[in-house]
């Protein structure tokens, strides 16, 4: 069933592309006042590849997180949480590994630059969504370190001038509830809007093999978030905007062996403030201050193997691992000169933390930039939009300089050609730099960063009914920086700059088809080779191939809706301690969705998806482990959410 449903989901995309001509699709426009906040629609102008997943997209599927929603509907990343909603994740973008993809919220980076996440979208619920932007390809110009192969950015809950809001109850089969409600207006010359989120759940058995001495074998969940945003105009042409953000979560993290209890408290704080004015027609400028403060604590308790009803091992009591950013952004945008415009900007950021789990000293770092990019306008060239692009970097020293080149081309009305080429970076983490754990490698103080040479080609186009896009990308890492184990002065591994290029390249191909008025499709494939120079392997965790596609019927004159969302991963390997390299992909997701409104007004609505539909048995990473009471090692796997009806009714006003 799975198979057919895939060549199902091709066929119809196909098929639309035959009815090309006999109708049309609608484009989506997203507007904002500030310079920051419409940055991404700005760079997809000049020739960055820019997918978006829009807030009606999330809820009409009943995401639970944000993972969930860019794992299943964004072409070209893969992206594979650990351990369900609210979890660790793998994640690739055009052959990347996972931290070399930069994470926003409104604009605020999320990931600290000195002590780096997995993902830190594991406490990012999908009812805050207005809309998520992923930006592929680097991205180092405007957003620095760790921005190398992409960006993500969460926008929250947009304004309006009407007053409106919308309360949300809903469940799962896997003993989760969940509840969230959203308020927004406008009052006098202010526009407010605010959200409250809970999301809980007993979870499921995240691993194929456990051990006796395992007892806790669930992975649970409990996220609490709240926030707003304010929005005012001091004058017709001075407009401000404070937001905030809090979210407390308790998260699972049990093992195949010994844990007997093993979890993480999160308290996290998010707050901005920006000016932006408007002086003339000719110069615009954005100010903007932020601060992340991000704090967490584990606790462990293991059993003795064969005496798991006995007096447990404490391994971590309230251990703390967090950081604190804050910074300030200033945007300026100059017409001075007939056919171009220039963008200048200066970035103050401030890190510091400290880790007692992974033992790395306390450290902290501050970060200066400047930045500099020259546009053309439509009154120099009509069909085309070029830009140029320097970044100062420094951190404590350390200077860097990257650069950027990109337009775009309308070469007729149906055909555009797109590219970028520029270098990015990312810099050494406070683990790479500074770890003394003696469980693990070692830390470097004289790490080089990470520089890569970027480039992204791009040819699309649209008629009537139909739009693809064809890209190819190619990306050459100097200085990656890897943990070594075969030094004979550091047997417990310390972090190097290796020698050997790394280089990553492939090609992603999407379309759409709107096939009647109420039938859509929308496919996608993407071949990524990333390999050091020599090797004849992929690297682990990174895909070589992946599709995904999704077919939805949404009639006009009807109260209802349907969707089927499918995902195909290809081959991903994991080197194994004592097993080697295993093959863990090839597996095939299906989504299946249906929403109903009950009332004329279309106010209450019931949604439904069944998540993973055929019950695929698959990995979303491999891993082995000490048998109990022996020597010998047992192969296990962290497993993908298996079949679970999702239900939710919403009321809107």
């Amino acid at each position: 069933m799975r198979r057919l449903l895939l060549v199902g989901v091709a066929v119809s995309a196909l098929a639309g592309a035959a009815r090309a001509a006999d109708a049309e699709i609608d484009e989506l426009v997203v507007t904002g006042a500030r310079l920051d906040e419409t940055l991404p629609q700005e760079l997809s102008r000049y020739g960055s590849d820019l997918e978006t997943i829009t807030g009606e997209t999330v809820r009409r599927n009943a995401y639970v997180d944000v993972s969930q929603a860019l794992q299943m509907q964004t072409p070209g990343l893969f992206l594979a949480p650990r351990n369900g909603p609210f979890s660790y994740a793998d994640i690739s973008l055009q052959g990347s590994r996972t931290g070399d993809v930069l994470w926003l919220v409104d604009g605020v980076r999320i990931n600290n630059r000195l002590y780096t996440s997995t993902s830190p979208a594991d406490t990012l619920p999908a009812s805050m969504v207005e809309r998520i932007e992923v930006l592929k390809g680097g991205q180092s110009l405007f957003y620095g370190t760790q921005a190398a192969a992409g960006v993500i950015n969460v926008v929250t809950r947009a304004y309006s001038d009407e007053l409106s809001g919308n309360f949300t109850v809903g469940g799962d089969t896997n003993q989760g509830v969940s509840a969230n409600a959203m308020v927004r207006g406008a009052v006098g010359q202010g526009r407010f809007v605010a959200w409250v989120s809970k999301d809980e759940a007993e979870g499921y058995k995240t691993f194929d093999v456990f051990q006796p001495s395992a007892t806790a074998r669930k992975r649970g969940y409990d996220v609490v978030s709240f926030g707003g945003k304010l929005g005012f105009d001091l004058t017709p042409d001075l407009k401000a905007n404070l937001y905030y953000q809090h979210t407390d979560a308790h998260l699972d993290y049990p093992g195949p062996r010994l844990t007997r209890l093993s979890f993480n408290d999160r308290d996290e704080e998010i707050a901005s403030a920006s000016l932006d004015w408007t002086a003339s027609e000719q110069v615009q400028l954005s100010v903007k201050g932020y601060y992340h403060d991000w704090d967490s604590v584990y606790s462990t308790v293991n059993n003795v193997p064969g005496a798991p009803s006995g007096p447990g091992v404490v391994v971590d009591d309230l251990t703390y691992w967090g950081y604190e950013d804050y910074g300030v952004s200033l945007l300026t945008r100059l017409n001075l000169v007939r056919g171009f415009e220039f963008d200048l900007g200066y970035d103050f950021q401030n890190f510091n933390g400290r880790d007692e789990v992974l033992l790395i000293a306390p450290q902290t770092e501050k970060v200066h930039a400047f930045v500099a990019q020259v546009r053309t306008t439509d009154d120099l060239i009509q069909n085309a939009h070029l830009a140029a692009g320097v970044r100062f970097n420094r951190a404590d020293g350390k200077d860097k300089a990257v650069w950027n080149l990109s337009g775009r081309w309308d070469a007729t009305p149906t055909v555009y050609l797109e590219g970028m080429l520029g270098t990015s970076f990312i810099l050494p983490s406070a683990e790479q730099l500074y770890a003394f754990d003696p469980c693990c490698a070692v830390g470097d103080k004289d790490l080089k960063a990470e520089q890569s040479l970027n480039g992204n080609v791009t040819i699309g186009g649209q008629g009537g009914r139909f739009t693809w896009q064809l890209t190819g990308f190619a990306r050459r890492i100097d200085d990656l920086i890897v943990d070594v184990y075969d030094l004979p002065a550091f047997p417990d591994g310390i972090y190097v700059n290796v020698d050997d290029e790394v280089k990553s390249r492939g090609v992603e191909l999407s379309g759409t088809a709107q096939l009647t008025d109420s039938i859509s499709t929308r496919a996608s494939y993407a071949y990524t080779h990333t390999r050091a120079e020599g090797a004849g392997r992929q690297f682990d965790r990174i895909p070589v191939n992946q599709a995904k596609g999704s077919i939805a019927y949404e009639p006009v004159d009807m109260p209802f809706g349907a969707s089927a969302t499918l995902l195909w991963t290809g081959d991903v390997y994991q080197t194994v301690s004592g097993f080697g390299r295993v093959n863990y992909g090839d597996y095939v997701v299906v989504d299946l969705a249906a929403h109903v409104f009950i009332d004329k007004a279309r106010r209450h609505r019931v949604t439904a998806r069944l998540e993973n539909a055929f019950d695929e048995d698959y990995a979303t990473r491999v891993n082995s482990a000490v048998v109990d009471l022996s020597t010998q090692r047992f192969f296990y796997r962290f497993l993908g959410v298996p079949r679970t009806l999702h239900v939710s009714y919403a009321y809107n006003f």
